[in-house]
């Protein structure tokens, strides 16, 4: 079942969040990517000065090639809206990221953000967490974190290439993917998996979004 249809719509309307003169922060994957596909076309129509902050290099060659002014975090001191998707969003808005292994620099970004919006089809909303848990580790820490993990409950998985490479973030740091099963309390198993030496940043977001779009089918979708 395909949502393209209703992503590209949303990433269109989601652009009235953007003003002249903004900083832009540009999350991973496939709504990001439409949503820069859109904006490309909207600040040359509406001759918008905004500069763009990406959290990969997939992102920020999409961006570069759009036509779009790049900037790295460390070069800006707000970032007045993020776009960004979710692995899963659970009923008290809590997130799941980190699928595509740019966790550490969404976190980085929501942090940095005066606003925040995200945008998934409805496969992603669930009452409870379900999926695994990606926590970026320090390579150092591999066997420190997993053992403190595995008193936390949680079965590991070394994410790894289709060639048994391990994978690597674009920060020389590896990925855990962490099964707690069904997950109730976010908050607290975040601030616990943080607290872990060698741990650089856990995939439970704990800010809550502005404004979520829900991709629905038929080209629709939902703003919540």
């Amino acid at each position: 079942m395909s949502y393209d249809s209703a992503i590209s719509a949303l990433s269109k309307d989601a652009l009235k969040f953007v003003k002249d003169n903004y900083v832009i922060g540009l999350g991973s994957g496939r709504a990001a990517t439409a949503l820069v596909k859109s904006l490309a076309t909207f600040i040359k129509v509406k001759k918008y000065n905004i500069t763009a902050v990406p959290t990969s290099l997939q992102i920020k060659l999409i961006a570069e090639k759009s036509g779009i002014p790049i900037v790295e975090s460390d070069q800006v001191d707000y970032i007045d809206v993020v776009f960004d998707g979710a692995d899963q969003i659970d009923s008290q808005k809590f997130l799941i990221k980190g699928g595509g292994g740019a966790l550490l620099r969404e976190n980085i970004l929501f942090s940095l953000a005066k606003k925040i919006i995200i945008m998934a089809d409805k496969t992603k909303f669930v009452k409870n967490f379900t999926r695994t848990v990606p926590v970026e580790v320090h390579p150092l820490g591999r066997n420190s974190v997993t053992n403190s993990i595995q008193k936390l409950g949680g079965k590991i998985t070394l994410r790894s290439l289709d060639r048994g490479y391990p994978f690597f973030t674009e920060n020389g740091n590896i990925i855990l993917d962490c099964d707690f099963g069904t997950i109730k309390n976010p908050k607290a198993l975040s601030q616990k998996i943080k607290q872990i030496p060698g741990v650089m940043e856990s995939g439970i977001f704990v800010r809550k979004p502005d404004v979520i779009y829900k991709a629905k089918t038929g080209g629709k979708f939902e703003v919540i």
